[in-house]
Parts: structure tokens; C-alpha cells; sequence
């Protein structure tokens, strides 16, 4: 351990070290959106610490960032009224837009956020410590899936354009909005996830709840100018403060029509108790997850070990698509565990916007606590730390840990560790993986490594009918953006791409009537004379 102490010394630099292209103001937030304005607020605050630690006289304390309002019950009740009214039962100014003019508004967002890029790339590695170059990715990418969201919009639009005759009757299908949505997202993806649910919300002319994720709040600041200008009064509202505090009322109120949920089962349970009218409530929900991945003896380790590098630790492991349990056929699993270990000792932990660095600090506060706790009660049960330094922690930072072998005894293998630690179990037969998934509460995606195509065949066909998303020698992941993502079991309900999503937050609706000859000249008189916004046979370019 000597040797790996004097490996990560100087991991946290002082202030002055710190490149100036990276370094950030304090940011005191004293306002929020409600209602198309900017409310200012004299009230208490929560403060914000970025898990990069400074190092000081009393050793290492996380670098204070900021803060933002800790808002009550009261003003949340103020935002709930603010989207009920914007609304208002979808006789509102937005829910009543065409969707040219929704369309026209969403672009004028993206042009407003746009120039707000490097702020929020900086915000991004401060409140989080994800990376600079993964930073930048979750922002062009939210950027990309506002843009391809516009797109898909416009096609389905384009689909809905023509009217149907059916039996004598002739009618016009289109999707209309389903009301107000609590949108609540995850602190690992805090603007791309979040905007996955909220955009194609919005863009169907739902009026939005906006709760911020308990890490990476300031991050949306920048962002609050831009939902203000771009979009009618009441439109979207933010939400701050502790959720059990504010979100509580709001869904006992029963007014909220929709749930957009990322987090805990466990929590969205929870919420979705809280709603006095089940029946009414919609809920689009991207939960836990505890993907395997399934390396045979038939497998390319050197494919094998490459993706599950990656698939346990992009982000220190802190993605609901992350590989989280690795099933490694015994005959090869010495060897594929030895080559892995290697491949993690390799990484460069660091600060985010280091160049290379692979591993970062860990924004909340309690984890590495509690992967100390997974890793001893891991070694109890007969597992081993497999490579250099796994394990070691400095404050906020934890470098990952090689676990083996694992079983069933142990809380690595039952629990969502969401952090760098990689647990590896030995099977003898394919069997033994499927069984693990028939009998796991999540079922989100497997991977599976093998060039065998009867083995492959042979795992496909169960896990299909396990869990969402079957990956062929390669991680478990979200994107494309365009393919669904989704879960089964206690990881999802709804389904989320940008196809899927602007259907999840809308309802089909027709407008019908017999199809005799003066409904159709009435029909066209409406369309010709653009007299209604639902009626419509525009072509949106």
C-alpha cells in the first residue's frame, strides 16, 4: 500500500495549481424561474461542495462551489399553480400552439443554451467531477437530442397531416398533451438525462416541473434566461430544495398528470403512492439497474476486457447502464480477470480536466463509505482485491477495485454499487447467468461476450425475454439516442428514445365526423382557413 500511497500523491492540487481556463467563480444563486419570471429569493440556501478537494491547513476539504435557494412547500405550491395555470385544462397559450410554433420555440431555446456551452462544461467537472472530455460530450449531446427531437417531431407531425376514412368515417389523428409533468432527474447525467424526459415533454405542449438533481444544480442557471425567453409564462418552472420537503405536497395535490422519473425504484414508488388519482398519473420511469455481462471461453478476451473496461468504469461506474456484475466462465476467468486487473492499475486518476484521466472524485459525499463497506464484506466472503490500488481512497476519490470471485453471499453481488468497484463471478455453465437474471429484482441490459454463434444464440433467446437491451461483445449502453431505452422488472416503465418519448408524453387524439359532403367541405374549410391548430394539413419543412 506504500507504493500505491506515493502513486496518487498530489491527486488534489492547490487552488493556484489549478489551470485558469478551468477554474470558477463562486456562483450564489438567488433566484428561481416561476411563472416566466425570475423570482429573486432572500430566504436560507443549500450550499454546494465540488467532490475536488483543496488541500489546506486542516488537510483536504471539497472546494465550495456555491449555492442555490433552499426553497419550502410554499413556493413549490407557487409552481405546481404556475404549470396548472399555463395549462389550464389545455386551453393554454402553450398546449394550444401549433406545433410550427412549439417547434419555432424549442429552436430558439437550443440557440439561447448553445452560448452558454463552456460555463456549463465547467460546471459540469466542478459539481459532479466528471471529466472535461465527458463534460463536453454530455453537452453536445443534450444539444444533438434537442435537435433530433425537433426532427423526429417534425416526421411525426407529417405523419399525422393526412386524414383517414374508415367505414364512412373520416378523421384526423394527431397527439395532443397530457397536462403537467413533474420532471426529476439523476446528479451522474444531470443535464442530459434530465432534458431526455423534459424536451420531448415540453415540445408536446405539456407545461413543465422542473425539480433539479441533488448534484449538479448551478449547472442549470445558466439555462434558467433561456426557458424564460424562449417559452410562454408558466411554461416550465424550477424546482428547489430537499424533495421529500417540496415534491410531497405537489403530488398528494393530485395535479400533476405525468411522473418523469430517473432514479431509485424505491423512491419513485414512493411518489407514485403519494398521488391521490393512481389512475390519472402517467409515469415514464429509467430506474436502478445491475447489468451482467456474460463472458464465455469462447469469447475474444481482448474484445472482452476492452468493453468491460469501459462498461464498469466510464464515469466511475456511476451510469445506470454500467456493467455492474461480470459472469466469467471459469475457463478462461483467471486469465480474463488478470488481464482486466492490469487494464484498470493502468488508469489515471485525477482531477477532471487532466489530461488522460480516467477516474475522478466521486460527488457524493457518503460512497466511498459505502464501497468500503462492499469491498470488506466482499473479502469476508472469500474475494480478493485483484489489481494495484484498487480500493485505495483519498477523501472523495476512490480508484477502483477488482473483485474476485465473487458470489452470492456477497452485497456486491445483489446491490447496485453505482461507483468504481468491478465484482467478477466464475461459472461453469451458461445456466448459471441466466438463472442470476431470471431471479434479479432489475432487468435493464446483459452484455455478452463469445464468437460462438450457437452460444450467442443460445443466451440471446432467454435474455430477450429478461431484460430490455441484449449487447453482442460490447457494453451496456443508452445511446443511440434513436433506440429505445427502457427496462424491465422494477429498472423502467415507459419507454425512452427520441421516437418513444414524445409518444410517452402525448395521447392520441382524433377529431371525427361522418363522411358525407358537407362534414368534408366543412373539414376543409377549417384546414384551407387555418382556423384551428389541431385540424391541419401544413407540411412542417
Amino acid at each position: 500500500m506504500e507504493n500505491t500511497t506515493k502513486h496518487f500523491e498530489g491527486l488534489f492540487k492547490p487552488t493556484d495549481q489549478i489551470p485558469e481556463e478551468y477554474n470558477i467563480s463562486e456562483i450564489h444563486q438567488r433566484e428561481y424561474l416561476l411563472n416566466g419570471e425570475m423570482v429573486h429569493w432572500d430566504g436560507p440556501v443549500i450550499e454546494v461542495y465540488s467532490p475536488v478537494c483543496i488541500p489546506g491547513p486542516d488537510g483536504l476539504v471539497r472546494k465550495f462551489v456555491g449555492s442555490y435557494p433552499h426553497t419550502t412547500p410554499k413556493e413549490s405550491m407557487e409552481a405546481l399553480d404556475a404549470a396548472v395555470a399555463a395549462y389550464n385544462d389545455g386551453q393554454g397559450e402553450w398546449p394550444t400552439m401549433s406545433v410550427e410554433g412549439r417547434i419555432k420555440c424549442m429552436q430558439k431555446f437550443v440557440y439561447l443554451m448553445v452560448q452558454q456551452r463552456d460555463l456549463i462544461i465547467k460546471l459540469l467537472m466542478w459539481e459532479i467531477g466528471k471529466t472535461l472530455a465527458d463534460s463536453t460530450k454530455e453537452f453536445d449531446r443534450t444539444v444533438d437530442y434537442i435537435n433530433d427531437t425537433i426532427d423526429a417531431l417534425k416526421d411525426l407531425d407529417r405523419e399525422s397531416s393526412r386524414f383517414k376514412q374508415a367505414e364512412g368515417t373520416i378523421a384526423q389523428i394527431r397527439r395532443a398533451p397530457l397536462g403537467v409533468v413533474l420532471s426529476m432527474g439523476p446528479f451522474n447525467y444531470p443535464l442530459n438525462e434530465i432534458f431526455t424526459t423534459l424536451i420531448p415533454a415540453l415540445i408536446m405542449g405539456n407545461t413543465i416541473l422542473f425539480k433539479l438533481p441533488k448534484h449538479g444544480i448551478l449547472l442549470h442557471y445558466p439555462l434558467l434566461n433561456a426557458f424564460k425567453e424562449a417559452f410562454p409564462k408558466g411554461t416550465v418552472n424550477t424546482l428547489y430544495g430537499r424533495g421529500a420537503e417540496i415534491i410531497t405536497p405537489i403530488m398528494e395535490s393530485g395535479k400533476v398528470n405525468v411522473l418523469a422519473f430517473i432514479g431509485s425504484s424505491k423512491v419513485a414508488n414512493g411518489l407514485k403512492k403519494l398521488h391521490p388519482k393512481v389512475n390519472r398519473l402517467r409515469a415514464i420511469l429509467s430506474l436502478d439497474a445491475k447489468n451482467a455481462a456474460i463472458v464465455t471461453k469462447n469469447a475474444d478476451l481482448d474484445v472482452a476486457v476492452s468493453e468491460c473496461l469501459l462498461g464498469s468504469l466510464s464515469f466511475n461506474g456511476q451510469r445506470c447502464t454500467a456493467l455492474k456484475l461480470i459472469f466469467v466462465q471459469k475457463e478462461v476467468a483467471d486469465e480474463f480477470v488478470t488481464r482486466l486487473s492490469k487494464a484498470v492499475s493502468a488508469l489515471k486518476g485525477g482531477l477532471p480536466w487532466e489530461d488522460g484521466v480516467k477516474v475522478t472524485p466521486l460527488p457524493e459525499p457518503g460512497k466511498p463509505g459505502y464501497l468500503k463497506e462492499c469491498i470488506e464484506d466482499a473479502i469476508e466472503h472469500g474475494a480478493k482485491i485483484m489489481n494495484e490500488g484498487g480500493g485505495y481512497n483519498q477523501e472523495s476519490f476512490v480508484f477502483p477495485a477488482v473483485m474476485y470471485p465473487v458470489n452470492d453471499s456477497m452485497k456486491l453481488y445483489h446491490e447496485e454499487q453505482f461507483g468504481p468497484v468491478i465484482p467478477v463471478v466464475p461459472f461453469e455453465t451458461i445456466d448459471e447467468p441466466i438463472e442470476y437474471q431470471i431471479n434479479a429484482s432489475h432487468g435493464m441490459q446483459v452484455s455478452i461476450f463469445s464468437q460462438d454463434p450457437i452460444e450467442v444464440s443460445k443466451l440471446i433467446d432467454p435474455f430477450v425475454n429478461l431484460v430490455s437491451r441484449v449487447n453482442i461483445n460490447c457494453q451496456a449502453q443508452r445511446g443511440p439516442d434513436v433506440f429505445p431505452f427502457t427496462g424491465r422488472k422494477d429498472s423502467a416503465e415507459g419507454t425512452l428514445s427520441v421516437y418513444d418519448a414524445l409518444r410517452s408524453f402525448s395521447i392520441r387524439s382524433l377529431v371525427a365526423t361522418k363522411a358525407t359532403e358537407a362534414n368534408k367541405q366543412l373539414l376543409n374549410t377549417i384546414v384551407t382557413d387555418h382556423d384551428s391548430n389541431f385540424l391541419s394539413t401544413d407540411y412542417i419543412f
